[in-house]
């Protein structure tokens, strides 16, 4: 969850929304991604599918069984899809997203009995650092948008 972070950091530096997310398999690290929506133009340049993109390049599948995503923030609905569609084993994410949250907050899409695939989910880890890293960042852009 700290690379997770760090990457996180690095979208904050960047102006886009601090969301971080790794793919580990087997205790290495195969895919890693920060929100790249503003820089790419993007609208699915989410940390988390960013990070399964590059785990599936590594792994050469699109299923990615064995593979835990470690995730700053709890996923969207449509980053919670990608993951019960490509067979994610885990996810580990940080701060609950009450606003759109689609793994316990809004929805529960990861444990869904009505899909054909469900992954184990902890929530809560270094939520903290995830929530005070999404605080300052909004707590800035307030602040600039007030100068202009």
């Amino acid at each position: 969850m700290g690379e997770a972070l760090a990457l996180a950091a690095e979208a904050a530096r960047l102006g886009e929304v601090p969301v971080g997310a790794v793919a580990v398999k087997d205790e290495q690290i195969i895919g890693r991604g920060f929100n790249r929506r503003e820089i790419d133009k993007d609208p699915f340049a989410h940390a988390e599918f960013i990070a399964m993109q590059e785990a599936a390049k590594a792994v050469g599948a699109w299923r990615l069984s064995d593979i835990t995503v470690y995730v700053t923030l709890e996923p969207c609905v449509m980053c919670a899809g990608a993951l019960v569609q490509s067979r994610v084993t885990r996810l580990v994410f940080g701060a609950m997203d009450p606003k759109a949250g689609a793994v316990g907050s809004l929805y529960n899409l990861a444990q869904d009995a009505r899909f054909n695939h469900r992954l184990e989910v902890t929530g809560g880890v270094m939520a903290d650092e995830s929530s005070a890293l999404l605080k300052q960042f909004f707590a800035e852009l307030r602040a600039s948008r007030k100068k202009e």
